[in-house]
């Protein structure tokens, strides 16, 4: 009953509910079904609810009465919303989503005024998931001004984190730390583009290992404002990789003279070793081979480590930048487009197959190869950063890897011309890694 497309016995694109001597889907006609499947308000074939309608309609109906701000009609101002549900794609999973109590409840509140339709009311709902997607809703519909969702989500984490913490003093504390120097840098990067999941994440370590740090400093009967090199040293000589974090708010702290200037020790946590070959020719068979994870991911560590590009110039690619022609498959990277391997290809191929299907509901008409959550924007390269770490993948590494391999192989004119690096840099690239092919470099050939 949601299987359609061109029926193969008629050629009309309509339902297919019906099946031949050969089990294949046709339409309804063609297999004598005398049953039609119209719904009776809108005339869309499909499956049909109770008073046989449409799923869509069913949906509007119900969203209609769940709006009604107690005229009978639908709050003036939730119009916009009730049109944005209606006409998404797939129905179904909005009759799912009215199905979670909390949500039939959060949109009468909101009709009916008991809620007001402001990004403050709504932040302070108990049950903040539903509340959260609800809300992304109200902006994508116009009801609510854009802001950044992860910057929402953020200021409430902060304000149950503050409203937790035990002493009023280290709560005030941290409430000045997050305000002055970690809310007004947000704030100014969300203003020009959409924040990923890392950088608030880094903000919520920065806080919570802040307030640790307080807490450890008390225990020992030290005041902030009387802090000596010797606790910090010995704050830090206890998991440095966890307490690092703290690092911002003691550098601001000595900032703001709330402490004395000392001498924070730093050390390195990361492996200074770039990827070997052998590791990114690994990988790349792993992701290959591993269908369990997202194509999403997949492809993108593809793009990586076979291709090089760096992940700010992936969340640019858009689908024209795939291009097919018969049975190969080809980036649109540099000039002239670079031809992708099987089974690279394969998995590509399938991966825009799937695109709509993965894509958010509030963006189901994006451009973008890795689409963001607002059909105007991509992903966030941040987002995307994460999406390769869970892979195992490191996206720098795995990209310097690739390029170094890359220039040893051809010459370096050549690579940055198909990869859409600027020839200087790949030329660097092929000197540094001893490559024989620097006598290419523009302007050093003899004729």
């Amino acid at each position: 009953m949601r299987e359609r497309g061109p029926c193969p016995d008629c050629g009309t694109e309509r339902l297919l509910p019906g099946r031949n001597a050969t089990g294949t889907a046709i339409c309804r006609d063609c297999a004598g079904i005398g049953r039609d499947f119209f719904c009776d308000r809108c005339g869309f074939e499909g499956l049909l609810l109770g008073g046989r309608l449409c799923e869509r309609c069913t949906l509007s109906d119900q969203l209609t009465v769940l709006l009604d701000d107690g005229t009978g009609h639908i709050h003036p101002q939730l119009i916009p919303l009730h049109q944005l549900l209606v006409s998404l794609d797939r129905p179904k999973s909005r009759l799912i989503w009215l199905r979670n109590p909390q949500v039939p409840s959060l949109l009468r509140d909101l009709a009916t005024g008991t809620v007001p339709l402001t990004h403050d009311a709504i932040q302070a709902l108990p049950n903040w998931r539903t509340a959260a997607y609800l809300r992304d809703l109200l902006m994508d519909s116009g009801v609510l001004p854009h802001l950044d969702r992860r910057l929402l989500l953020f200021e409430r984490w902060l304000a149950q984190r503050i409203a937790t913490t035990a002493d009023s003093e280290h709560a005030r504390m941290l409430q000045h730390f997050a305000t002055w120097h970690q809310l007004r840098k947000l704030r100014a990067k969300a203003a020009k583009s959409p924040l990923g999941t890392s950088t608030t994440q880094e903000c919520r370590q920065q806080i919570t290992q802040a307030g640790v740090f307080l807490v450890w400093l008390a225990a020992r009967d030290v005041a902030l404002e009387s802090c000596i090199q010797a606790d910090l040293d010995a704050w830090h000589a206890e998991k440095y990789a966890t307490r690092r974090p703290a690092q911002a708010f003691l550098r601001w702290c000595m900032d703001s003279r709330r402490m004395p200037r000392l001498i924070i020790p730093n050390r390195p946590t990361t492996n200074p070793h770039p990827m070997g070959q052998h590791q990114r020719i690994t990988a790349l068979q792993r992701v290959l081979a591993d269908d369990s994870t997202s194509l999403r991911g997949r492809v993108a560590a593809c793009l990586v480590l076979l291709f090089a590009q760096p992940v700010s110039r992936i969340v640019r690619m858009t689908t024209d930048d795939v291009l097919r022609d018969g049975q190969h498959v080809a980036l649109r990277l540099g000039d002239p487009p670079t031809p992708v391997p099987e089974p690279v290809a394969a998995l590509l191929l399938d991966y825009l197959q799937a695109l709509p299907a993965s894509t958010p509901a509030i963006n189901q008409n994006s451009p973008w190869l890795f689409p963001g959550r607002r059909a105007s924007q991509p992903m966030n390269p941040a987002t995307l950063r994460d999406a390769l770490r869970k892979l195992g993948i490191p996206a720098e590494k795995g990209r310097t890897s690739a390029i170094r391999q890359l220039v040893l192989q051809a010459p370096a004119p050549v690579i940055a011309q198909a990869l859409g690096y600027h020839d200087k840099s790949t030329t660097r690239i092929a000197t540094d890694a001893g490559a024989p092919w620097k006598h290419y470099a523009p302007g050093t050939h003899s004729s």
